[in-house]
C-alpha cells in the first residue's frame, strides 16, 4: 500500500450483541486525510437465524447497515433490555455519551462534560448508566471563563506520577464516576429556553445558588461547586444532571454494575502508596455515593484492570497482575484471571482471590484488555500467543457447576482478535488477519464465520503481501520466531529490519500497515519477536530485565541473517534498520556495535536511561526495572553512552508532545551523533505524542511515511548502484 492509502484502513472496535442474539453492532474508524481526523459511525449486522428469519445469515462481504451519521461515533453497547444503544459521539469537542433507540431514530446526546466521557456501563434495569469523566480543578482546562491554559495557577508537584502520554497533567483532573438517569426517548425532547424564558431560568438558578450559599459553612465552598453548578444548570437543560459518585485523587476506571443494580465495582489506586507502586485494587460504591470500599484487600499486591461479577452476584472475576512485594515488578509479568467471593458489605473483604490462569504460560491482556462475561457464569479473554490473539474461556465453576473451574481456548488461528462480545450463547469478535485491517466474525465450533470484509477496498487497489512465518535459531541456540514480507519480482531486494516497541509486545498475524508500505515500495521486511517480547511466556520476556541490548540484540541479528540465508530474493548486502520506542533503543544500540547497515531510523526511542527518570510519564519505575538503578549498569545499557561509536547515517524521528519517551531523548542523541560526525537528521512532529505511528493525525501519519520512504530512497535505493 502507498502512504495515502491509510484512508482505506477501516478498523472495527469492540462489538456488542443484542441480548436476544439477533444482531451485532460495531463502530468502525478510519483515517481521513480530508478531515485530518479519524471518522466512523456505528454499523449493524444481522446474525444467522436472527430477527429477519432463519435464512438471514450474515456472511463475509455482507454490507452492514449504517446506524448513525456522526463524524466519529465509537464504543456502542446495547442496554441489558435491548431497547437502547449507548455510544460515545465526538463532534467538535471531547466525546460525549449519546443514546438512541435500538429500533433506530435520532441519537440524543445526554452529557455535556467539559472534558468528555471516556467509558460507561449500563445498570441491570437499563434505566441508568455510570460514566467515567475527568473532573478538573476549578480554574483549569477552561473550567473558569477567561482563564486560559497560560493563565492558570501554577502547579505544585509533590509526587512522581503526575502526567500521562497523550493526556498531559493528570493529578488536577482525575477520572471520576458519575451516575446518570437516562431520559425517556419516547417522550417529547426538551426545548432549550430562549428570550424571557432563558432569563427566568437564570434567575431561578441564581436564587438557588444564593440559598445554597446561605446554608453552606463558608461562601468558599459554594464558589467551586454548588453555586457554579446552579448557575450553569439553566444553560444545560437539554442533558440530564449527572451525580458524582467518587472524588478520590486517582483515576476511577472500568466501572460495572453488580446484579443488584445498586453496587458499582471499579478499578483504582486509592491506597497510601499509589504514587510509588503499580498496585491497583477493585473498589465498590453504591449508587448513592456511599463508598468506596476495597474489595481486593485479600490480595494487596495485585494490579487490577478489569472486574466482572457473576450473574448471581456472589463472586467477582478480576483481571490483574501480581506486582510483587515492592509493588513495582512489572517486567514481563503477565496478568491472570482471578475469582473471589463478593464481600458482604463495606466492612467486609472478598477474601483471598483464587487464580484461574497461569501467568507463566498465558498472557490474557490482549484485545481491549477487558474481561467479557458470557452470561452463564464464565468470562472471555483475549490471549497474546506467538503473534496471535486467541479467544479463551475461563470458568471459575461457581455458577456452571464446573468442578474447580476450566480454561478452554475457543479460537486460535493466524490472526489477532482485538475485541470480543458475548450474548445469548453467541460470541462475535473483531479480528485482524494478514489481509484485513479488521473485520467482524462469529466464533463457531471449529472456525470463525466471517461477517464483514472491511478491507476489500484496500485489496482492490493494492496487492496486500501475506507474511511468511519463520523460526530461526539464534547464535546461542535459542529459537527466534518472526515473519518476512517480500516484494513481487525476482529480487534480490534491499532489506529493512524492523524492531517493535514494548519491549513486552509482539509482532503478529495482523495486517501491519508499516510493513505493507515498505514492501510496496520495493523493500523486503524482516521482523521478529526477540527475547523480551510478549506472547512466549514470562521467562522469554524477562530475559532482558537489566540486560537490555544482550540476547535481544543476538536474536534480532540472528533472525536477519537466517532470513537472508533462507531466501535468495533478500539482498543481505543492502540492509537498513529501524524501530520505535524500545525498537528505537535497540536500533540505536545495534548501529553502535554493528556497522553493516546502509542507514537507520531511530523513532521515539528510549535512548538515555538516566535522562528518562524525571521526564517520562513512566520514568519513576520503567527504567529502574528494565536497566536497574546502578549508574554503571544504566550506562552499560544506554544508546546515548555509545553514540560516539555510530557510523551509520541516522534519521531520528520524534514527536513534540511525547511524554513516554520525551523529546530530549531524541535531541540529546541527535546532538551526540552530530558531534562525532555522523550524517544525521532530526524530524520532529508538532502536536503529536508517542502514538504518532498508530493514532497520530492522518496527515502527519502520511508525512511520516513520506519522510521514511525519502530517507530510504536516498540511503537504501531499490536499485543497487
Amino acid at each position: 500500500m502507498r502512504p495515502e492509502q491509510i484512508e482505506l484502513l477501516v478498523t472495527p472496535g469492540t462489538p456488542s450483541i443484542h441480548p436476544d442474539g439477533t444482531r451485532v453492532i460495531v463502530a468502525t474508524s478510519r483515517p481521513s486525510l480530508a478531515a485530518d481526523a479519524y471518522v466512523g459511525q456505528l454499523l449493524s449486522l444481522p446474525l444467522a437465524g436472527g430477527a429477519e428469519g432463519p435464512h438471514a445469515t450474515a456472511r463475509r462481504g455482507t454490507t452492514p447497515h449504517r446506524l448513525t451519521q456522526g463524524r466519529h461515533d465509537t464504543t456502542p453497547r446495547f442496554s441489558p433490555d435491548g431497547r437502547l444503544i449507548a455510544f460515545l459521539r465526538t463532534t467538535g469537542g471531547p466525546a460525549q455519551l449519546a443514546v438512541v433507540s435500538a429500533d433506530g431514530g435520532e441519537p440524543r446526546v445526554v452529557t455535556d462534560r467539559l472534558l468528555g466521557v471516556s467509558d460507561f456501563a449500563f445498570s441491570p434495569d437499563s434505566r441508568h448508566v455510570v460514566i467515567v469523566s475527568r473532573e478538573p480543578e476549578t480554574g483549569r482546562y477552561g473550567s473558569l471563563d477567561g482563564v486560559g491554559a497560560t493563565a492558570e495557577d501554577p502547579r505544585l508537584i509533590t509526587g512522581h506520577r503526575y502526567q500521562a502520554n497523550g493526556l498531559g497533567y493528570t493529578r488536577d483532573r482525575p477520572a471520576q464516576l458519575f451516575l446518570l438517569e437516562l431520559p425517556d426517548l419516547d417522550a417529547e425532547p426538551p426545548v432549550e429556553p430562549v428570550g424571557r424564558a432563558k432569563e427566568a431560568a437564570k434567575k431561578d438558578a441564581d436564587t438557588s445558588a444564593e440559598k445554597t450559599a446561605e446554608t453552606a459553612e463558608t461562601a468558599e465552598e459554594t464558589t467551586g461547586k454548588d453555586a457554579g453548578k446552579a448557575a450553569e444548570k439553566a444553560e444545560h437543560l437539554l442533558v440530564p444532571e449527572a451525580t458524582q459518585l467518587t472524588d478520590g485523587n486517582a483515576d476511577h476506571q472500568a466501572p460495572v454494575f453488580a446484579p443488584d443494580g445498586r453496587t458499582i465495582y471499579f478499578v483504582a489506586a486509592l491506597h497510601a502508596t499509589q504514587d510509588t507502586d503499580l498496585r491497583t485494587g477493585v473498589y465498590a460504591t453504591d449508587v448513592d455515593g456511599n463508598g468506596p470500599w476495597l474489595v481486593t484487600a485479600g490480595a494487596p499486591d495485585l494490579g487490577a484492570s478489569s472486574v466482572v461479577p457473576t450473574p448471581d452476584g456472589r463472586h467477582l472475576y478480576v483481571l490483574a497482575g501480581d506486582t510483587g512485594p515492592e509493588g513495582q515488578d512489572f517486567v514481563a509479568r503477565n496478568a491472570a484471571v482471578y475469582l473471589l467471593e463478593t464481600p458482604a458489605g463495606p466492612d467486609a473483604t472478598g477474601g483471598t482471590p483464587r487464580r484461574l490462569t497461569d501467568p507463566e504460560t498465558m498472557d490474557p491482556s490482549g484485545g481491549d484488555g477487558r474481561l467479557v462475561p458470557t452470561g452463564d457464569g464464565a468470562v472471555l479473554v483475549v490471549v497474546n500467543a506467538r503473534g496471535r490473539g486467541e479467544v479463551v474461556r475461563v470458568d471459575g465453576g461457581v455458577d456452571s457447576g464446573v468442578d474447580g473451574g476450566a480454561v478452554r481456548t475457543l479460537h486460535s488461528a493466524e490472526d489477532v482478535v482485538t475485541g470480543v462480545a458475548a450474548a445469548a450463547g453467541r460470541i462475535v469478535v473483531a479480528v485482524s488477519g494478514p489481509e484485513s485491517a479488521g473485520d467482524l466474525a462469529e466464533v463457531g465450533q471449529d472456525e470463525l464465520r466471517p461477517l464483514t470484509d472491511l478491507s476489500a477496498p484496500l485489496r482492490a487497489v493494492t496487492d496486500v503481501v501475506v507474511p511468511v512465518e519463520r523460526t530461526i535459531t539464534a547464535a546461542d541456540g535459542y529459537p527466534v520466531h518472526g515473519w518476512v514480507l517480500t516484494p513481487a519480482g525476482p529480487g534480490p531486494h534491499p532489506v529493512l529490519l524492523n524492531i517493535h516497541g514494548g519491549p513486552y509486545a509482539q509482532y503478529g498475524w495482523n495486517l501491519f500497515d508499516e510493513a505493507q508500505v515498505y514492501v510496496e515500495a520495493g523493500y523486503a521486511v524482516v521482523m521478529c519477536n526477540p527475547r523480551g517480547a510478549a506472547g512466549y511466556g514470562q521467562e522469554h520476556g524477562r530475559s532482558i530485565r537489566q540486560a537490555m541490548g544482550t540476547v535481544d540484540a543476538t536474536d534480532v541479528l540472528s533472525f536477519l541473517d537466517g532470513a537472508v540465508a533462507a531466501d535468495p530474493a533478500l539482498d543481505g548486502t543492502r540492509v537498513g534498520i529501524m524501530g520505535g520506542s524500545y525498537g528505537g533503543f535497540l536500533t540505536a544500540w545495534l548501529i553502535a556495535h554493528d556497522h553493516r547497515f546502509a542507514g537507520a531510523i531511530v523513532e521515539r526511542g528510549f535512548l538515555d536511561p538516566d535522562g528518562f527518570v524525571g521526564t517520562s510519564d513512566i520514568g519513576s519505575f520503567f527504567g529502574h526495572e528494565y536497566v536497574g538503578r546502578d549508574p554503571e549498569a544504566m550506562r552499560a545499557q544506554s544508546p546515548h553512552a555509545v553514540a560516539d561509536q555510530v557510523r551509520t547515517p541516522t534519521l531520528v524521528l520524534h514527536s513534540e508532545q511525547d511524554l513516554r519517551c520525551p523529546l530530549p531523548q531524541a535531541q540529546r542523541y541527535f546532538e551526540r551523533l552530530l558531534d562525532v560526525g555522523v550524517e544525521a537528521q532530526l524530524l520532529i512532529f508538532p502536536g503529536e505524542n508517542h502514538e504518532l505511528s498508530r493514532s497520530g493525525t492522518p496527515w502527519h501519519r502520511k508525512q511520516r511515511f513520506d519522510a521514511i520512504l525519502d530517507w530510504w530512497a536516498h540511503h537504501l535505493p531499490i536499485t543497487a548502484a
